[in-house]
């Protein structure tokens, strides 16, 4: 549905829209909801809880994108019928995070009180994935490529194959492809070094997609898709905010913007608070910056469908008018952070910390961030003039910059 063009008296609010012909696709005013998902590993099982909220609400994305771990969660809810996307999410987790205890977690539950002492279970776990893999995920080749002669022509320490039967038997990706709802990954070309994003709008979806955006290397090998090789998409950027906002629909969309590391942190003062500090700063999303040029360009927008309304005929009528008309669509715009916040102990290797009792921390702490984001309404209410961007982060205190932003 488009917006027909700003009154020329000059003001920016909206018009009043007729009433839909069809029912909103979601529990919101909003005509589009699309729920991003960052990548992360291990630390992706807080979307699932951020999804299990939202799902409670009513609030269900009609345009899922991932990259990496988020690309399988978003896969795991694009490719199963509503009823049944809690159950596979967590089946998917309940499956995985069976690495990384092997008895040490239940041995220390009752010692690991203290910030100090969880680290060194969280280290120990870690530590018993880097050795014996993450079932149905990845395992160690043996023997591993250092100890072959010339490298063997080995490109990962694991092997990922596992993971496509994995995939392949959580998701229906004839639903995915039937294109109930739109779905997008994204991955690095390996030859070309370009970013690459597959789209079930014009893509046929299959489990190699999702492997190729998820394969982080040296870790795991790159993925064959039609001829080309693919790592995965964190390399280049580890959100798809960008490809969202650019693929303009002309609809009022509400963005949830699910993010496993946070751009923001303190000054470290040893060299594995350096190490965590590298990784976060590394892989967190650009979102400020997106969303601050995003803003300019809506402005801009804006103002040039003010002064269309004050055109003469003949002027509007030029293929370049035309042309610039076509570009100044008045959706509006919601895009709410829900960005993770790691405890201290979980360290560097907060991302393949695959251990059970972590997972289901984290799954809490993603249901309970959705649950108090939830609770401000105007996270679910349309912004008034057209073209608005509005920011909403309330997880960040507001002496970082959280808060909303309008």
């Amino acid at each position: 549905m488009r917006l027909p063009p700003i009154p020329p008296a000059g003001a920016r609010r909206r018009p009043a829209k007729a009433a839909p012909e069809v029912a909103k696709p979601c529990a919101t005013p909003f005509e589009s909801i699309a729920l991003l998902l960052q990548g992360g590993g291990a630390l992706g099982s807080y979307q699932a809880g951020v999804y299990e909220r939202l799902h409670q609400s009513g609030v269900e994305p009609t345009w899922i994108a991932g990259i990496s771990i988020g690309a399988i969660n978003s896969a795991i809810i694009a490719g199963n019928a509503k009823e049944n996307r809690i159950a596979r999410l967590r089946a998917f987790w309940e499956l995985v995070s069976n690495a990384g205890d092997s008895g040490v977690s239940d041995f220390w539950n009752g010692l690991s009180q203290g910030d100090v002492a969880r680290g060194w279970v969280n280290q120990l776990a870690a530590g018993w994935v880097l050795m014996r893999g993450v079932p149905g995920f990845f395992e160690p080749r043996v023997p591993p490529p250092y100890l072959i002669p010339g490298g063997g022509n080995v490109t990962s320490y694991y092997d990922s194959s596992k993971l496509k039967s994995t995939l392949e038997g959580l998701i229906d990706f004839d639903r995915i492809n039937a294109k109930q709802m739109r779905f997008s990954v994204g991955a690095v070309n390996v030859r070309t070094g370009n970013f690459a994003y597959f789209d079930n709008a014009t893509d046929t979806i299959r489990a190699e997609h999702i492997m190729a955006s998820g394969a982080l290397p040296p870790a795991f090998p790159a993925v064959e898709i039609d001829g080309e090789f693919y790592w995965d998409g964190g390399l280049v950027s580890n959100t798809p905010l960008d490809w969202v906002l650019s693929s303009r629909s002309g609809l009022d969309t509400l963005i949830l913007q699910v993010d496993l590391w946070s751009a923001r942190g303190v000054l470290p003062r040893d060299l594995t608070e350096v190490a965590v500090r590298m990784k976060e700063i590394q892989y967190s999303s650009r979102t400020r910056a997106a969303t601050d040029e995003f803003r300019r360009v809506q402005a801009l927008r804006a103002t040039f469908n003010e002064l269309l309304a004050q055109l003469p005929p003949e002027l509007a009528a030029t293929p370049q008018a035309k042309k610039l008309a076509e570009a100044s669509d008045p959706a509006v715009y919601n895009i709410v952070q829900l960005i993770y916040r790691a405890p201290a102990y979980e360290g560097q290797s907060k991302d393949y910390e695959f251990s059970r009792r972590t997972m289901e921390e984290h799954w809490r702490a993603g249901f309970a961030d959705a649950s108090a984001t939830l609770e401000h309404p105007e996270v679910l209410t349309l912004p008034v003039e057209a073209h608005s961007v509005a920011v909403y982060d309330f997880l960040t205190p507001a002496r970082e910059g959280g808060r909303a932003k309008s």
